[in-house]
């Protein structure tokens, strides 16, 4: 009984969140006549505003909303891209809150780019090691090797958690550090649709705390195993 709880709770922490968001994404998705242009129209006026004129918007596939730092491009998925939602809105705003971030050099911003290129690097190397693992083990039958081995999985598997943990407060400052100030002091939403932007801006936050929650339980678990290995 006990076991049960636990799991039910594990994946309430874990998938939860996801959830969550994806509910509020499409309670909001809906068009309002009130919203005067769509999300890819806001995100390029405020591009052109705050000086990043050569910032282009493109459509993504579904889901695939993001402003990539490597090109220097915000990119909305077509739901958000086309339609005049309060979803659209707040995507868009939350997505060129990271090019203003990146404007500014914000240093968690750079950081966290940094860690990323890092952890890309040490994927596959970690991969590998803990594929490796347990064949180390038996040719050499030596427990340093698999010490090595297992050190490096866990490395990389670390990194990974780690660039899940200060991806969080980036997405809280992209939301409610820029997104939403810029949103209310700039009359793009009208006071009764406040709270409901305050919602959207959450969920997506919260979706990392999902990824960070994952990350740092899938690296529990590989420490478990090596502990009764």
């Amino acid at each position: 009984m006990h076991l049960l709880f636990f799991i039910v709770v594990l994946v309430l922490l874990v998938f939860g969140p996801q959830w969550w968001a994806r509910y509020t994404f499409r309670r909001y998705a809906g068009a309002l006549p009130r919203i005067p242009g769509t999300g890819g129209e806001l995100a390029r006026h405020l591009l052109d505003r705050f000086g990043l004129p050569d910032v282009p918007v493109e459509k993504t596939g579904e889901g695939g909303d993001h402003y990539d730092p490597e090109h220097r491009v915000v990119r909305l998925g077509p739901g958000n891209y086309d339609n005049n939602s309060l979803t659209a809105v707040a995507v868009a705003a939350h997505e060129v809150g990271h090019a203003i971030q990146h404007q500014r050099n914000d240093p968690k911003l750079a950081l966290r780019h940094r860690l990323v290129r890092l952890a890309q690097r040490t994927q596959q190397l970690g991969a590998a090691a803990m594929f490796l693992l347990p064949v180390a083990m038996a040719i050499t039958r030596a427990p340093s090797a698999g010490l090595l081995m297992a050190g490096i999985g866990l490395g990389s598997m670390a990194m990974a958690t780690l660039v899940h943990l200060v991806t969080l407060p980036v997405e809280i400052d992209a939301s409610f550090g820029k997104a939403l100030p810029v949103l209310i002091e700039g009359n793009y939403i009208q006071p009764q649709d406040e709270a409901a932007v305050r919602r959207i801006l959450r969920a997506a936050a919260l979706t990392y705390v999902a990824g960070s929650l994952a990350s740092l339980l899938n690296l529990a678990r590989w420490l478990a195993f090596l502990r009764r290995a």
